[in-house]
This record gives C-alpha cells, sequence and structure tokens, in this order.
C-alpha cells in the first residue's frame, strides 16, 4: 500500500485485509513497530478526533509526529498555479509539500472542498496536487468529497456491532446551519456499499447527493452484492433499517449558492433527527454520526444519549483503523536519512 486515498483504491477484499490488521494491532499491540518513523499532518482545516487519533496512533506504534496548520505558527499557504502571490499567502504548496516530504516517513492533509464549484470539488484538485509533490506515503484525512479514514472506521464499527454485510443503512441528511462539504456522506454510501449493504440516501428535495458520487457507491454495490438509492420519503427509507447515518451537507440544487441553502434549509427544521424516526426501522436500529453534531438541531438529545447511538464508538475506532493504515504504510520501510 503506497498510501491511503480512498477505499476504492483498495477494493473489498483489501478492506478486509487492513480490518483484519487492525483486530490483530488491537489484540496484539505493537509499541515499536514505527520506531524511528515521523509523520507529518498538514491540517488546513479543524479538526478533532482525526488530528488526535492520528498522533495516538502513530505514538501507540513508537513513532512521533509533527503538526502544521497554515496561517497559524506557520506560513498561509498557496496551491493556484501561476497566481501572482501578492496576498496573505507567503508560500507556495510547490514548496512547502516536497520540504515537509523530507521531513517525515508519511504525510497526512486535511484540505476541504471550496464548495463552490461542483466539477472542480468533484476532481479533488488539491489532494490531487499534493499528491503529485508529495515522494512519501499521502493519507487523505479528509479532501473534498472523500474521507478514508472515516469510512474504515465506519465499516469497523458495523462489524463490531454485527450488522449483517447485507443490512440496511439509511444515511440521512440532517439540519445544520450552513452548508458542510459531501466528502463524509460520498465516503460513507461508498464505503456501506462496498460492504455489501442496502443503501439508502434520505434527503430533502434539493439536497440530492451528486450523480458522480452516486455512481460511484452503486458501482461498488455491484461489485459486493449491495443496492444503492435515494429518496426524500423518510419513513419508506427508514423502514427496515439497521443504521441510520446522519450527516449534514450543502445543498447540490445550485451548488454553492450561499443564499440559496440558507432559504432552502430555513424550511427544514423537521429534519432533525429524533426517537420518532426509527419507529418502522429494526428494533435495534442503531445511529451512527462522524461527530462534530449540532445537538437538537442535527440530532435530538433524546437519540445521542440512547441506546441507539454508537458515535462514541465510532469515534473511538478512528484510532483503532488507523493503527493498522500508519502499520500497513510504514512498518518494514527504513526511516528517511
Amino acid at each position: 500500500m503506497k498510501g491511503f486515498l480512498d477505499l476504492a483504491d483498495l477494493g473489498r477484499e483489501g478492506v478486509l485485509d487492513l480490518l483484519r490488521l487492525a483486530e490483530r494491532l488491537r489484540r496484539s499491540p505493537e509499541p515499536t513497530a514505527l520506531a524511528g518513523r515521523v509523520l507529518g499532518l498538514l491540517f488546513f482545516n479543524p479538526s478533532l478526533r482525526t488530528l488526535s487519533s492520528m498522533q495516538v496512533a502513530m505514538t501507540r506504534l513508537g513513532g512521533t509526529s509533527f503538526v502544521i496548520t497554515p496561517g497559524t505558527g506557520s506560513w498561509q499557504l498557496e496551491s493556484r498555479d501561476g497566481v501572482v502571490m501578492n496576498g496573505a499567502a507567503a508560500e507556495h504548496v510547490r514548496e512547502a509539500i516536497p520540504v515537509l516530504a523530507s521531513y517525515c516517513d508519511a504525510l497526512g492533509v486535511r484540505a476541504f472542498a471550496d464548495g463552490r464549484d461542483l466539477a472542480r470539488d468533484l476532481a479533488e484538485p488539491a489532494i490531487s496536487q499534493i499528491e503529485s509533490l508529495c515522494h512519501v506515503p499521502l493519507i487523505n484525512l479528509e479532501s473534498a468529497v472523500n474521507h478514508p479514514c472515516q469510512a474504515l472506521a465506519d465499516w469497523r464499527t458495523l462489524d463490531d456491532l454485527g450488522v449483517p454485510r447485507n443490512g440496511k443503512l439509511v444515511l440521512s441528511w440532517v439540519n445544520h446551519p450552513r452548508a458542510l462539504p459531501l466528502a463524509v456522506p460520498a465516503a460513507v454510501a461508498h464505503m456501506a456499499a462496498l460492504r455489501g449493504m442496502e443503501v439508502v440516501v434520505l434527503r430533502p428535495d434539493g439536497f440530492a447527493l451528486p450523480p458522480a458520487i452516486m455512481e460511484k457507491a452503486r458501482q461498488a454495490a455491484a461489485l459486493a452484492g449491495g443496492r444503492v438509492a435515494e429518496t426524500a420519503d423518510r419513513d419508506a427509507a427508514i423502514s427496515g433499517a439497521h443504521v441510520v447515518y446522519a450527516k449534514e451537507w450543502g445543498l447540490t440544487a445550485p451548488y454553492g449558492d450561499a443564499e440559496a441553502d440558507g432559504r432552502a434549509r430555513a424550511g427544514l427544521t423537521n429534519w432533525t433527527l429524533r426517537e420518532s424516526w426509527f419507529r418502522r426501522a429494526q428494533p435495534d436500529c442503531r445511529l451512527m454520526h462522524c461527530l462534530p453534531v449540532r445537538r437538537n438541531l442535527a440530532v435530538a438529545d433524546e437519540v445521542l444519549d440512547g441506546p441507539r447511538s454508537v458515535v462514541i464508538q465510532q469515534a473511538h475506532n478512528r484510532l483503532t483503523v488507523q493503527v493498522a493504515v500508519l502499520h500497513r504504510l510504514l512498518a518494514g520501510t527504513d526511516p528517511q536519512d
């Protein structure tokens, strides 16, 4: 494994192999496996779980890490090509990435979508550019339309819960004050389809996931024996569900129009997930959410604090699977000179 950018790069068997490694390392830790290795972490956007879990995972394997947050304790970085750099950014990624890569054995990067041009975001320009400049293994810590670390942890959580491989997962839009990126919903839909599940994307009109994201999930489902559908009918979607995965994202029709997005979500106050949503689900249907979550706006206290919620277990599994990712990328390799 030369990097960790997308579960699709591994395929179903590759993901299962990585999950087996995660379980082996959980049962039999290897606290010196990455002694002498260094993980660089570049965060263009905020983080709590991703940042802390990657640092702890590296420490658990005997390695060390450093964190760069552009504009906070370091120079702001420019990524556009051909630009005259007369603004706030003092350094270009064309110099910054090769330099950072020379200091570490693997580099993890978080770079959110711009949220203005759908075609551009779907093309993943930031992570693609960084990959082209990085000569060490690159880890995607959330890009414009992908979050493979979250998706891998979610697969592990589904396995922990004993959710059937062909069970039903409902990825449901929930309320938020503003538009959020498509990375997690895209990654979750693909992950559940690749696992072989019946995936239903539940969302209000105007918030349909882009065709390219749905097609990627459908292709994964075709290979794994799953199904993918999309609807605005809440009762039909959640009927028989084993898992409801709550997530917020922005208006996609039109995409990137903040005023239109605000008008659309102003009338969607009934999209706060409550216990009443589960009346047609499986009796032991679980709630998943990647966190952070806006209580009583996205998900009501009664659900988050109730027996259905596994959000803390999900978050813990970020550490479990990322230990495996780092081990697979770096164990057995020589530290850089």
